[in-house]
């Protein structure tokens, strides 16, 4: 018998033409950018600021009285009931250094949990969406749960800062082929892809991993949150530089694996 697959809500789909104008501009911009540095040391450019005003402004359009928690913007958890977390461009340091990698993240959090999630990757014209208890599509194929594929490979994505797990453990083998991209919201992503077994993210912050935590729920990859959890985010707190350290993998086998290196992480 033939398996079958739900199609894209049209809920998602509503997201379509803004996405479209804002990934346009970004690849138009890429390469002609110049970045600065701001207070926390990451970079921004002005693409970054521009993408940030126009996802808030049409997000305000799509879905009014509905409040945005932003990387460029305001960083307080909105007391609407349903609330969008943005990453207006994923990956600043890659797109001002000319590599072609990086990502728009969104999330549209209901009962403190991601309900609708857009991953869109401008440079390679991919678009990542989930849907809670709906399921989970890239450009309109529906994706199922990383299988054997992702094991074989063995790859492992870090990012710059926990890499210094590696030495923290010098007596035992790191079981996986590293890997560094540079963007948390696709490094957390690749394991529901199959692209990696896990990633071991150090300090995301919320719009880093909204809508990839969506997808790998979808995708029935487990995760685990080494200090706190993200739901039930509280109305108005300041969420600017809380990190949610995380283990994400692609069986739970995989995550129990790894998770000596997970608690490496937080020792020092």
């Amino acid at each position: 018998m033939t398996a079958t697959f739900p199609a894209i809500p049209s809920e998602a789909l509503r997201l379509t033409d803004l996405l479209d104008a804002v990934a346009e501009r970004q690849r138009r911009d890429f390469g002609h950018m110049a970045s600065e540095a701001k207070a926390d040391g990451s970079l921004i450019t002005a693409c970054d600021r521009w993408s940030d005003e126009a996802l808030v402004q049409g997000l305000g359009q799509l879905y009014p009285g509905e409040g945005v928690l932003s990387e460029e913007g305001r960083k307080l958890v909105p007391s609407s009931s349903a609330y969008w977390v943005v990453d207006p461009l994923d990956g600043t340091t890659n797109f001002a250094a000319g590599i072609p990698y990086w990502a728009i993240s969104m999330a549209r959090f209901k009962g403190g949990v991601p309900v609708l999630a857009v991953l869109d990757v401008p440079p390679l014209r991919q678009r990542i969406i989930a849907v809670r208890g709906v399921g989970a599509w890239r450009n309109g194929n529906p994706l199922t749960p990383p299988g054997n594929e992702a094991q074989a490979a063995g790859c492992a994505s870090l990012c710059s800062r926990s890499i210094g797990v590696l030495q923290k453990l010098p007596d035992q083998r790191f079981p996986g082929k590293i890997r560094l991209l540079g963007v948390a919201s696709l490094n957390l992503v690749s394991v529901a892809m199959g692209q990696t077994v896990v990633a071991l993210e150090a300090t995301p912050k919320i719009w880093d991993l909204a809508a990839a935590w969506l997808v790998l729920s979808e995708l029935h990859c487990p995760l685990r949150w080494l200090v706190r959890s993200p739901e039930q985010l509280i109305p108005g707190d300041d969420h600017g530089s809380t990190d949610f350290p995380v283990l994400a993998a692609s069986s739970p086998e995989a995550l129990e694996r790894f998770m000596p290196w997970a608690e490496a992480l937080l020792q020092g």
